[in-house]
């Protein structure tokens, strides 16, 4: 007992220096739980990692967040997992709420925000990395290779958001047809547990009830503000690039709670931010309930921070405690290889897309420049032992400088 306590201490240190550590975005994210989890402390093999990561994939919400707090579930459970879920997103999520309440200050001294211009590049490094890392590992077979390529491609030239899970469970069904080449496992023993899935449902429901009850009342912008969130939170597939968009139409065009400009403000912070994309809600709920007062603010961030984060942990939580049953039958564990090779697909389409972004926004002196950064980024991560955060401090130094 006293061993199990020190191991999952020690995981949780790991989550800390995590939260301060991991740029780039779920697919980046990726190879920096692979080499800690899996190479540095072996909690879980690599192909028990790649299951979680697939499987947060198909579920809507955060898939870097779901990932980890999914490796923490089957670590030690419930308990460790919303551990994790905290110690992961609290840094980032108290960085863009102080970013929120000082944005006023910060837009008065006219703050130029171009150092971080090589932001972007970086994170193409990093998500290249992951490729790289990942792709040889995920591809055993022609079918599996053929697999990558196509939802490459296919992603590429249609993604909307409720298009990739569907591409996902389309590899899982091609490669259920070698379900023959699995050992069979007999002991089988399915038992759902519905309990996360009603506390999904259930908060749902009383948000939107305490939403539409209040709609009418300036006081009511709190349990609005939850409800959106949450609702966000619920549908949302492919991570933070598919949120922002949302988030932009939603809360600047429809709802007019902020500027563009804010937007834009935030949205730039949020890039030299290590943890997870999604703490850009925080930002949003904080600058929504400016009218409110600092603890106003604080209560915005709060609200949409659970709104956007709760919903995956609650799905993702719901699905691991069946998992290692349900991978017993041999259909699962072939579609396994299809949807390991789907998501590899789109981890190398991420790269395609967030490098042509910097093509079709800059001049060619400055695509050369970003080319420059994206494949130094690469090459550091791959030949040298330098932590992430001091490659992202130099490329800021950079953006000073140039």
């Amino acid at each position: 007992m006293e061993f199990r306590k020190i191991r999952y201490l020690i995981f949780l240190r790991e989550i800390f220096i995590m939260s301060w550590t991991s740029y780039g975005g779920p697919q980046a994210h990726l190879a920096h739980f692979i080499k800690v989890f899996c190479e540095k402390r072996a909690y879980l093999s690599e192909s028990a990692l790649l299951e979680i990561y697939a499987l947060c994939q198909i579920l809507p919400g955060p898939t870097s967040t779901q990932t980890i707090t999914g490796i923490a579930y089957r670590l030690g459970g419930a308990s460790l997992a919303y551990l994790t879920l905290v110690i992961w997103v609290l840094p980032s999520i108290l960085i863009m709420t102080l970013g929120a309440i000082f944005i006023t200050y910060l837009e008065q001294q006219q703050v130029d925000f171009s150092f971080a211009r090589f932001t972007q590049a970086i994170a193409v490094g990093f998500i290249l990395s992951a490729a790289w890392q990942v792709t040889p590992k995920v591809i055993q077979s022609r079918l599996s290779g053929f697999l990558v390529i196509f939802s490459a491609i296919v992603a590429y030239f249609y993604h909307p958001q409720w298009f990739l899970p569907i591409l996902i469970v389309l590899g899982g069904l091609i490669t259920t047809r070698n379900f023959e080449k699995y050992p069979k496992v007999e002991d089988k023993n399915l038992k759902i547990r519905w309990r996360n899935l009603t506390y999904f449902i259930l908060i749902f429901v009383v948000l939107a009830f305490f939403s539409e009850f209040t709609r009418r009342y300036s006081f009511g912008l709190p349990f609005r503000l939850a409800e959106n969130f949450y609702r966000t939170g619920s549908i949302i597939f492919g991570g933070g690039h598919v949120l922002v968009p949302l988030m932009l139409t939603e809360f600047v065009y429809i709802k007019k709670l902020i500027t563009r400009e804010e937007f834009d403000l935030g949205y730039n912070f949020n890039q030299i931010l290590p943890g997870p994309t999604f703490a850009f809600s925080a930002f949003i709920g904080a600058m929504a309930m400016r009218d409110f007062g600092t603890w106003g603010q604080v209560l915005g961030a709060f609200l949409a921070s659970f709104g956007v984060f709760m919903p995956g942990t609650l799905l993702i939580f719901f699905v691991m405690q069946f998992w290692d049953e349900l991978k017993k039958y041999r259909p699962v564990r072939a579609a396994l290889e299809g949807i390991h090779a789907v998501s590899v697909g789109l981890i190398i389409v991420a790269v395609v897309l967030m490098g042509q972004a910097i093509f079709e926004q800059n001049s060619v002196n400055e695509i050369v420049l970003d080319v420059c950064v994206a494949l130094a980024t690469f090459v550091i991560l791959h030949f040298t032992k330098i932590p992430p955060p001091f490659i992202v401090i130099a490329g800021l130094l950079l953006g000073y400088l140039l």
